[in-house]
């Protein structure tokens, strides 16, 4: 069974966060390459929704938060089996204190 990708919008807003940052310290190219790539590394949840390991400092709310490491970037998600979704909920990016994590913007 294959699951459909939702990103949320604190997700997308991160990623463009991300995109800004990368095109204002590099490049527009490298910015775009990169934001495109961390898109793309979610695809493989469509089959593979378990392949991320569990996120232990986002434990204990009654859902299951996953994560896949893509360069120094976390992708947060976790797994809504009832509506056939992954839904990605965050990008962070791993060189900052893992408790920002836990932030809601």
């Amino acid at each position: 069974m294959e699951l459909t990708i939702l990103w949320t919008d604190f997700a997308k807003s991160e990623l463009s966060r991300i995109y800004k940052y990368l095109k204002d310290q590099a490049s527009p190219r490298i910015a775009r390459n990169e934001t495109k790539k961390i898109a793309r590394a979610t695809i493989r949840l469509k089959k593979q929704p378990e392949i991320g390991k569990v996120e232990e400092l986002l434990n204990g709310g009654g859902q299951e938060f996953r994560y896949l490491v893509h360069q120094s970037y976390k992708i947060i998600y976790w797994i809504n089996w009832n509506e056939k979704q992954v839904v990605i909920m965050d990008v962070f990016q791993t060189n900052q204190y893992p408790e920002k994590m836990k932030r809601t913007k």
